[in-house]
């Protein structure tokens, strides 16, 4: 007798965790993802995770928003309109600090729930950070970096100084050179999040015949080495280390032609995924004030960051990555 009513207990204990312990979705659930670049294939990944987030959780409203080319300012504008809108929580990639975390703040002051995602800004009021651990994305660079160039070399590297994720992942690079005195960063390049400004550069660096100079480019974000490949192949310069970040269509393309070595690949489908619900769980289990530090709270219901983790990308495995991709974004 005892034994059949643990096991009721437990066939209950089961039935309300899967099934009538699920909370029910609406349309006044808003979830809204900000960011800049918004039409790069990075973040139409991103947009593939709120897709899928929905598509389970039926009945939600989710929502990209930002401009499309690197703005803060912009960046700023969208995340005010969002806040009119009423929203249930909000995600944010920060473009810069300075200029996001105030918005922050004050979606906290107001009790929206706000999770920064692969770029944080550390100092506001959000509630966590879900993304790449940038410093060891840095380092596993960098080790590409040192065994392709066999410890020694010059290095460009292009980045935007102002992101912070970007710091980060120079401070991995640097730790690693660190221990490879023969490599050496010549020149840092900042890009502004303008291709062109990588298209003109590595032109340039060629016609004022300094590429003899240089063994290898580093991009710290998504959109400058596509163009570093583009000015090498026409120009016909061989033998050149090009190691790239995310997973750009180009740069993909520009790997199975040999021209870029590697990229480390970022999970932004995975970082929005959830995120949402993440979002979701604190709209349904609400905890008393937003606005606390949860870090410093050694019995916090919450994390204080979410690695989604990297993907090394080469030769050897691009092709398979493409196919996983597509697979995974295909329309829900």
């Amino acid at each position: 007798m005892h034994r059949l009513v643990v096991m009721f207990i437990s066939a209950a204990s089961i039935v309300a965790l899967t099934g009538c312990g699920s909370p029910a979705h609406g349309p006044e659930e808003k979830y809204f993802l900000v960011a800049t670049n918004t039409k790069v294939p990075y973040w139409q990944n991103a947009l593939a995770g709120l897709a899928k987030a929905s598509s389970q959780m039926k009945g939600i409203h989710t929502e990209m928003v930002g401009p499309e080319t690197y703005d803060p300012n912009a960046e700023h504008e969208e995340f005010q309109h969002a806040l009119t809108k009423k929203p249930t929580g909000i995600l944010v990639s920060v473009s810069d600090p300075k200029v996001i975390q105030p918005d922050i703040d004050a979606a906290i002051a107001q009790g929206i729930p706000v999770i920064t995602m692969d770029s944080d800004a550390e100092k506001s009021k959000r509630l966590l950070f879900i993304g790449t651990d940038n410093y060891r994305a840095g380092m596993m660079g960098g080790k590409v970096l040192a065994e392709n160039l066999k410890d020694k070399g010059n290095v460009v590297v292009f980045t935007i100084p102002e992101q912070a994720n970007l710091a980060q992942r120079m401070h991995g690079y640097s730790d690693v050179l660190a221990n490879h005195s023969g490599l050496k960063v010549t020149q840092t390049v900042d890009m502004k999040g303008d291709p062109r400004v990588a298209f003109d550069t590595t032109m340039d660096i060629i016609s004022k015949k300094a590429i003899d100079k240089i063994d290898a480019f580093v991009c710290l974000e998504a959109i400058a080495c596509p163009e570093i490949a583009d000015v090498l192949d026409r120009e016909h310069v061989k033998g050149k280390v090009v190691v790239a970040m995310d997973t750009d269509d180009r740069t993909l393309t520009w790997i199975q032609k040999g021209m870029i070595n590697a990229t480390i690949g970022q999970k932004p489908f995975t970082m929005a995924f959830y995120g949402i619900q993440m979002l979701d769980n604190l709209y349904h289990n609400k905890p008393a004030t937003l606005d606390r530090d949860w870090a410093q709270d050694s019995f916090s219901t919450l994390p204080e960051f979410v690695d989604t983790g990297v993907t090394l990308i080469d030769k050897s495995n691009v092709d398979a990555y493409m196919k996983q991709r597509d697979s995974a974004t295909a329309k829900q």
